[in-house]
């Protein structure tokens, strides 16, 4: 849903165009005052300096017809984009000023985009004649990198051809709808843009209408469904995947006569309604729909014929009701019944993790019919001053609602309440009835707890020196390794790389020996500028602040987390999108992310009412002080300090960096991270390879090095890396499974005695069936992150290592055991 604003001319004398240049990035704003001294006004002609027949300054609204909506649209708003001023662009001033368009002129790239950004034009003019003053081709896929713009008509001028006829798809795949070959006649240019206007600009409106439409589709409480004219299924609402059962993806694409049928029809019923709306005839009637768990339901079915191009039948639209709906007329309980419908949608899904994200649909992996789904994407949102994003989104659609249709308004309604809730990225759950595992892993991993203090307050002191143990003060030399650990080590670059071989050699110190190989492979104390001792001690201060009594939380999962971090920077795309300084930062967030971890969840401290949850406010408490205690621990002391010789500007971006990767392991962002992670790398960069197999090298560059695309590509990396057990070889994974079992198992028995809030029901050691929670985690957290990061990074040997874990864990399951193994084994 767009906003469409009248423009308001400024009172005084008759002003036919009111048009503003941008100088140095800065608009300079039209006005009455004289002393705005930057401001370009142009009244008459701005190409010969005459004045013009006066033109009626009078806001002219066009009405627009889209099927029977009847579409307002505002004069166009045009910017042009040209580095000079020259006959050519005094010639479109002109035909804007006479067509009675609102027109902006940019000198600059930068100029252009910020424009761009706060008036939404729908048509933009950029000069590609000469590449020596800017890449009009850069400009445009910076314009297109916006989501506003999907709707937006850029146009390039180009120069006119000497001799052969250039092809124009250089400047399609850059974005470009079509090109104007120079022609500075006034009349050219003011009868190119009314072709604009009454073609590829109206069409345009038009699409930009239809999201509302979809607006009140995906709202609406009747089960909707539209299939081809072959009767081949290409949408259904969330309340059809409601009533149903079904989800989106495993019906999109399906013929009408793959889903099950039910037997209580009578046997020529489906042949009558076949033959009626083949004729273009509507049909309605009663009609018993069978649904996904094999139920029938009783329906009222309303199936009407669409006539499209060639006046032919192109869709069949089929709205159902069920007979027990009663409410239809009155209009309050319609709005109840559509909120209470939506809350239904997201707790009867079977695979819930699905209600939040599906990265297969944007992804290779994903090419049967899911990859159609309707995705609501994350928007590249640019702040204005001091008005938020999300109160700019709030507000452009409580002005759309004024001028909406009421099932329209009704529906934004629903959105607005949607958006004012602080859990956007959140997928809701289904009672915890029906999935306990995964209820009590979200409630123990992305929640703060139930902030309920028993009175016997669980105390972690934020005050206890963190000392170097005294048998760990005589720094090892890398040369110095003894041959049993550099034997363990020797495969240390393969993803199969057995940690739990290191850590028995190393006697539960495999950090320090880990970290010194794989540091020493990255330069570090070459970036860092820093003596190897230094490094030493660093790490064995380090390793020596993890506490060794955690079963899973300890210098292993460390040291096993920075060896996933060290491969995935190995990785080509990796490599292409990270500086030295995101490696570093990367290898030494994955070292300190989980130091004086006390084997304990964010929620159970926060019940406990610990000095650390006190500290942190209840918000991503470990994850805080891991970050501030890897600082202070290695900043107190020469002898450890890393960055003592690196200059203040660059320990600054660093100490960001690993700051910004540490507090990305916090569960609570998950889906937050991995949706800004698909919507702004892994869809640009499948629509770049939609559009023709060879991609852009440049384009796929922009990309992969934005400063934005940066931080996301390390959170992902770290995230992947500190849940990346059920991707390694299946004994490694079955260790790490009955690993962080035992610490949730301690947990629990812990909160039992302290009388404390129990987090994680179903971790009691017990009752609690590990192949199950297994299952949860992988479905809930894994899956969809490890598809997107696959898609990135290409990890095939991961992705089978998953299928395979996750085959054996259910493999346990159907078998209604508990454990780790098998009885035999």
């Amino acid at each position: 849903m767009h906003e469409w604003r009248p423009v308001r001319y400024p009172p005084g004398p008759l002003r036919s165009l009111n048009w503003v240049v941008y100088h140095s990035g800065k608009e300079s704003e039209d006005s009455h005052s004289p002393q705005q001294t930057n401001t370009t006004q142009h009244q008459g002609n701005p190409a010969s300096g005459l004045p013009l027949k006066p033109l009626s300054c009078k806001t002219t609204l066009t009405e627009v017809q889209f099927g029977p909506m009847k579409l307002i649209k505002d004069p166009l708003q045009v910017l042009l984009v040209f580095a000079k001023e020259d006959s050519q662009s005094n010639g479109f001033c002109w035909a804007c000023e006479k067509a009675n368009f609102r027109c902006s002129m940019t000198r600059t790239p930068e100029s252009a985009l910020e424009c761009f950004l706060e008036k939404q034009h729908d048509l933009v003019i950029i000069d590609h004649r000469h590449s020596r003053h800017f890449d009009a081709e850069a400009l445009c896929r910076s314009i297109r990198a916006v989501h506003s713009s999907e709707n937006t008509v850029i146009v390039a001028v180009v120069k006119r051809p000497d001799r052969e006829e250039a092809s124009v798809m250089p400047l399609i795949n850059a974005g470009f709808n079509r090109r104007y070959v120079e022609n500075a006649n006034m009349m050219a240019c003011y009868n190119e843009l009314l072709q604009l206007e009454h073609g590829e600009v109206r069409a345009q409106f038009k699409l930009r209408a239809g999201n509302a439409i979809f607006t009140a589709l995906e709202q609406s409480q009747e089960a909707i469904e539209i299939t081809s004219e072959d009767q081949v299924i290409q949408y259904v609402n969330p309340a059809y995947e409601s009533i149903m059962g079904y989800q989106q993806g495993e019906l999109i694409g399906k013929e009408i006569k793959e889903v099950p049928k039910s037997e209580k029809n009578k046997p020529d019923l489906l042949e009558t309604i076949n033959s009626c709306i083949r004729k273009g005839k509507e049909w309605q009637g009663i009609y018993y729909a069978k649904k996904k768990n094999g139920d029938s339901i009783q329906q009222n079915v309303k199936i009407t014929p669409v006539i499209g191009q060639g006046g032919k039948i192109r869709h069949y639209v089929s709205i159902n009701r069920p007979l027990n709906d009663n409410n239809k007329n009155d209009k309050t309980s319609e709005r109840v019944q559509a909120e209470s419908q939506t809350d239904i949608q997201s707790t009867k899904h079977k695979d819930r993790r699905k209600g939040s994200l599906d990265v297969r649909s944007t992804t290779s992996r994903g090419s049967d019919g899911s990859s159609q789904r309707r995705h609501s994407s994350m928007a590249r949102i640019h702040s204005m001053t001091i008005e938020a994003p999300i109160t700019k989104v709030i507000n452009i659609i409580n002005a759309a609602q004024e001028s909406s249709p009421m099932p329209v308004a009704e529906a934004l309604d629903r959105v607005l309440e949607i958006l004012r809730t602080t859990e956007l990225y959140s997928p809701q759950l289904g009672t915890k009835d029906e999935d306990p595992h995964t209820n009590d892993l979200v409630g123990g991993l992305m929640t703060d707890g139930l902030r309920r203090l028993s009175g016997n307050e669980y105390i972690f002191s934020t005050k206890q020196p963190h000392h170097i143990p005294s048998n760990l003060i005589t720094p090892l030399s890398l040369n110095d390794i003894p041959p049993r650990i550099a034997q363990t080590m020797e495969n240390e670059e393969s993803w199969d790389f057995d940690i739990f071989n290191l850590e028995a050699a190393t006697l539960k110190r495999p950090l320090t020996y880990l970290g010194l190989k794989i540091f020493s492979q990255f330069g570090v104390c070459e970036f860092l500028n820093c003596p190897e001792a230094t490094l030493r001690s660093w790490l064995q201060v380090i390793e020596a602040n993890y506490h060794s009594s955690n079963s899973y939380h300890n210098s292993s999962h460390a040291a096993d987390v920075l060896h996933a971090t060290a491969y995935f920077l190995c990785k080509e795309r990796v490599k292409q999108s990270l500086d030295p300084i995101d490696e570093v930062a990367a290898l030494i967030a994955a070292t300190v992310h989980d130091v004086d971890h006390p084997g304990r969840t964010n929620s159970f401290l926060c019940n406990a009412g610990s000095e650390l949850a006190i500290l942190y406010n209840d918000t991503a408490v470990l994850e805080s002080h891991h970050a501030a205690l890897a600082f202070q621990i290695t900043t107190r002391d020469d002898k450890c300090n890393i960055f003592k010789n690196i200059e203040r500007n660059e320990y600054r971006t660093l100490r960001q960096a690993v700051i910004d990767m540490v507090l990305a392991t916090e569960m609570t962002k998950h889906f937050e991270h991995v949706n800004k992670f698909v919507n702004s790398i892994n869809k640009p960069l499948a629509a770049l390879e939609e559009n023709g197999g060879n991609c852009d090298e440049e384009s796929v560059k922009n990309i992969l090095t934005s400063p934005e695309n940066r931080i996301l590509v390390k959170r992902m990396l770290i995230k992947c890396a500190d849940i990346s057990n059920p991707c390694r070889p299946q004994e490694l994974c079955i260790e790490w499974a009955g690993r962080i079992s035992e610490e949730y198992f301690a947990q629990t028995d812990e909160e039992k005695r302290q009388g404390l809030p129990v987090v994680m029901p179903v971790f009691d050691r017990n009752t609690c069936s590990i192949p199950k929670s297994q299952i949860s985690f992988i479905d809930y957290f894994i899956t969809d992150m490890f598809d997107a990061w696959d898609a990135f990074a290409d990890l095939p040997n991961l992705m089978q290592h998953l299928d395979n874990n996750f085959k054996y864990w259910k493999g346990l399951d159907d078998r209604k055991l508990h454990s780790l193994r098998p009885p035999s084994e």
